[in-house]
């Protein structure tokens, strides 16, 4: 019995730790543009089974403790604020912009976009957007529609051509989506396949010079946070009393 009650005082350590990682990662990203908070999800782990259940009683049995049963991402939209920026760009609704290092395709809500050396739109890493086709040199203004098509001005005052639309792309289950990184993520076995998104326009709209900013919700984490600590403080003392226990029982020759 003490040997159980040390190991299932570790596994929730060991939780609990975990716990606290999860929560410390969510809110040194309160700020981050687009992110997706976690959330932990704990299991029992298998019994001890001093007795099998039989006709008119129950089974007898000993939990050995708790292990990590998923880190899930929440998926939930951040609020929209406005930047002004023209090169800003927020996704209102569901859904991924889709970028790509010229080898790999990865996914991100955040749409923080700059033009590189050569004008062309792209990402903070530079990596290219799906569906912007046009050089921004030489434009005097341009404009992203809700459906993410984009129009410009040229400098002589002539309406601009080619520039593209920002495509926007759903998955069956977004929170299977690997993060990596950078505010990019990448699609998983259980994520399913990237799809281009239907009603963009209407039902999710593409909001020029605005930022989705962090699902995090501090008062939430704070509160997972004292729950966190107290839940490591107690399984501690489970262990620290086993410990008493055997003491006593070793003192017990002398």
């Amino acid at each position: 019995m003490l040997l159980r009650s040390l190991g299932t005082g570790v596994s929730g350590l060991k939780n609990f730790q975990t716990y606290l990682d999860v929560i410390g990662n969510n809110i040194s990203n309160v700020s981050t543009t687009g992110f997706k908070k976690g959330r932990i999800n704990f299991e029992d782990m298998f019994n001890d089974n001093v007795q099998n259940a039989s006709t008119g009683r129950n089974a007898i049995q000993v939990g050995l403790g708790s292990q990590t049963g998923s880190i899930d991402n929440i998926v939930t939209n951040g609020v929209v604020n406005s930047t002004g920026n023209p090169y800003d760009v927020a996704i209102n609704g569901e859904g991924y912009f889709q970028v790509s290092d010229g080898t790999n395709k990865f996914y991100t809500r955040a749409g923080d976009f700059k033009l590189n050396d050569v004008g062309e739109l792209v990402t903070s890493q530079g990596y290219s957007i799906d569906g912007v086709t046009g050089n921004f040199n030489g434009l005097s203004s341009f404009t992203i529609a809700s459906d993410g098509t984009i129009t410009g001005v040229n400098n002589d005052g002539t309406p601009a051509t080619g520039l593209g639309k920002i495509n926007v792309y759903v998955f069956n289950n977004p929170a299977g989506l690997e993060k990596i990184g950078n505010s990019l993520f990448q699609v998983s076995g259980n994520s399913g396949g990237a799809v281009p998104a239907t009603g963009v326009g209407t039902s999710t709209k593409i909001q020029q010079g605005a930022l989705e900013g962090s699902n995090v919700d501090l008062t939430d984490e704070m509160t997972s946070l004292i729950e966190a600590q107290r839940a490591y403080q107690a399984n501690a003392k489970t262990i620290t009393t086993a410990d008493q226990i055997l003491q006593t029982l070793v003192q017990l020759k002398q």
